[in-house]
């Protein structure tokens, strides 16, 4: 590439630079449409050979005629200074080239053949195209190190794309860097009320309208000094909240498929003021 736009620009007699003359941090703005255009769209994945080529070839052409031609863009129309604020100005969005279509310094034959562009893209098919594109390529690096080759089946890998990527966080392509999946187990740290759960789940059953207060109070007769203190009325109503919670659930359960294990009477614990579970 940089072939090209040097010999181009000589060829026009441009003189081509890193920087503007003195602004030696131009170089961070360079690669900054690095990342946000090129990783973006291509990903983090390191390809090799003609084949990966040839689809970078196809998703560049597809993306250029997508962003040109339908995707609308911003243009700057004035930009004052009024003391330290910036007051910036745009034109509508619209695609780039409709803007081209209006300048009058364009000829009458590029414009021609511009319409004849517009005319025949289809958006849908150009993202159809982008996406396969984009695919494909994560098809590759998955698979760099294995053989070397495409899967046959033509879809992307399970690991790739999981219904736990997808919640909550849009489309997630394959292109784009996977998820961290932690290997070394983490340790679940004992909590101050696994052991008093079973008297405290003996408390509910056999008083189901017990509060948090209550339950604390009792917590302090019977466990050592030191043990439990005012400060952990959250922790034991945050407790209740869930072991009720799961006592309703058991409830339906027993309604919907005749269930009979349940641990203390749910109804009577829903009927209680202030213990409705969450």
């Amino acid at each position: 590439m940089n072939e090209r736009v040097v010999g181009w620009c000589r060829g026009q007699g441009l003189e081509v630079t890193r920087a503007r003359a003195y602004r030696k941090n131009d170089q961070a703005w360079v690669e900054q449409k690095n990342g946000a255009i090129v990783r973006r769209l291509v990903g983090y994945g390191r390809f090799e050979g003609l084949e990966s080529v040839q689809m970078l070839t196809k998703l560049y052409r597809a993306s250029r005629l997508h962003t040109n031609l339908v995707q609308p863009s911003f243009k700057l129309r004035s930009k004052t200074r009024v003391g330290a604020q910036v007051v910036k100005q745009y034109h509508p969005p619209v695609p780039p080239a409709h803007r081209v279509l209006l300048h009058e310094a364009v000829s009458g034959e590029a414009k021609h053949t511009l319409q004849g562009q517009l005319a025949a893209a289809d958006p849908v098919l150009l993202f159809a195209e982008i996406r396969a594109a984009q695919a494909d390529l994560g098809r590759r690096v998955d698979r760099r190190g294995l053989d070397g080759s495409i899967s046959e089946q033509g879809q992307v890998p399970a690991a790739v794309l999981t219904p736990k990527d997808l919640d909550g966080k849009g489309e997630q392509r394959a292109i784009h860097r996977h998820a961290y999946n932690r290997r070394k187990p983490v340790l679940k740290q004992p909590r101050m009320l696994d052991k008093y759960e079973a008297q405290i789940r003996q408390w509910l059953a056999v008083q189901p309208g017990i509060t948090a207060v209550d339950v604390l109070q009792r917590l302090l007769d019977i466990a050592p000094a030191g043990t439990f203190a005012s400060k952990h009325l959250r922790t034991v109503q945050r407790a209740l909240e869930i072991w009720r919670a799961e006592a309703v659930r058991q409830w339906i359960d027993q309604c919907r498929w005749g269930v009979d294990s349940l641990d203390f009477p749910v109804q009577e614990a829903i009927q209680a003021p202030g213990n409705i579970p969450s």
